[in-house]
């Protein structure tokens, strides 16, 4: 017995027929004479089939009404802020810090992959620095002749002034005998030529010894220079972070400034939102807030205002109605507590987007949802 068979009525069942046999044609005339393949059921049958399908489908549409209203309820209830707070859209970033090389050269190293977190003096990459390595070692012998030149001129001028202290002697005792007319004048003449020749003579060693002190003073700079550039081709990461970004490869040659890791300041973190003027212009620098990213939407992230925009975005160049001032829209700057990310750091994340709330009037108490901050 067919599906059909069986859906019709016990009284009006259809004549049996032999089994494997096939299936006779069963035509019906309609009014003009015309077979009709496919027989009207009984009334009854057909109204009782009509209900059962009709009651399913008016079921199903009360269900899906009922559904998409209390969802289109809860949204509203808890979309529902009290008067003094405001919301705005946005997204976390975090500034961004190119560590970039000071001079042109060939990258040796690369100590980081994209993801890892950084420390503050860390080592990220190293440049070739042997060609700044000869020069320093070149800087160097240079110094230590500048030294030998300043112990040459130090002793010259030793000895002079000994040559100094004897002139002066003899003058004095030739000057002594002058008076006793055991000398003559002549002599004493030539005393003091000898005194005062020498005393230029220790003038010039002098000098010498000034440029001499010079000259290795500069050698030591030339040396302190080629070890701070030595120091400078070792790249480091300047704050706590994370590595965003790995630009560079080994082996590729970099000009001056070229960058080789782009990292993130995990101590800076913020979103960036925009309100319209007349509440723009209850926000003060401080002002208490929250952030809710949608990953996670369980957790109000504590934050306050850092920034308020001088002017406005999106600015018509001519404003004159009510209705375009109210368009007006202020950048807003909410940031994160430092302290609050430092202890969190493996879970700073830039980009993901959200919805930040400020409470413009400090009395009013934050709702439950924007109070939770399980998993901080």
């Amino acid at each position: 017995m067919n599906v059909e068979d069986q859906q019709r009525p016990h009284d009006e069942a259809a004549p049996a027929r032999p089994s494997g046999a096939p299936r006779e044609e069963v035509r019906a005339t309609t009014a003009n004479g015309s077979a009709n393949l496919f027989p009207a059921l009984p009334v009854p049958y057909r109204q009782r089939r009509r209900w059962r399908w009709t009651s399913i489908a008016v079921a199903l549409v009360v269900v899906v009404l009922g559904a998409g209203g209390g969802a289109y309820w809860w949204q509203l209830n808890q979309a529902k802020l009290p008067v003094g707070i405001v919301q705005g859209n946005g997204r976390i970033e975090a500034d961004e810090i190119d560590i970039s090389t000071k001079f042109a050269g060939r990258l040796a190293q690369l100590l980081v992959q994209e993801g890892d977190m950084l420390s503050a003096g860390e080592v990220v990459a190293r440049m070739d620095t042997r060609d700044l390595e000869a020069s320093l070692m070149r800087a160097e012998a240079q110094l230590q002749q500048a030294q030998k030149a300043v112990d040459e001129a130090r002793a010259t001028q030793e000895q002079q002034r000994s040559q100094v202290a004897l002139a002066k002697q003899q003058l004095d005792r030739t000057s002594y005998l002058v008076q006793r007319g055991n000398a003559t004048q002549e002599l004493l003449d030539q005393r003091q030529q000898q005194l005062d020749g020498s005393t230029a003579i220790l003038n010039a060693a002098t000098a010498r010894v000034a440029q001499a002190d010079h000259g290795l003073a500069a050698a030591q700079h030339e040396v302190n220079l080629y070890k701070i550039n030595i120091a400078d081709n070792t790249l480091i990461a300047p704050r706590d972070g994370r590595a965003q970004y790995r630009i560079a490869n080994i082996g590729e040659v970099l000009p001056a400034g070229g960058k080789v890791v782009t990292m993130i300041d995990i101590a800076s973190v913020y979103m960036d939102i925009y309100l319209p003027t007349l509440e723009a212009g209850r926000v003060k620098v401080g002002t208490d807030a929250r952030i809710v990213l949608d990953a996670y939407p369980a957790i109000a992230i504590p934050a306050k205002v850092s920034f308020i925009a001088v002017q406005s975005q999106f600015t018509p160049k001519t404003v004159e109605t009510q209705t375009e001032r109210d368009r007006l829209m202020f950048r807003i700057r909410v940031r994160i507590d430092p302290e609050l990310l430092k202890a969190h750091a493996q879970a700073v994340r830039s980009g993901l987007p959200g919805v930040a709330y400020l409470r413009l009037d400090p009395d009013v108490q934050w709702p439950v949802r924007l109070q939770q901050m399980k998993g901080l």
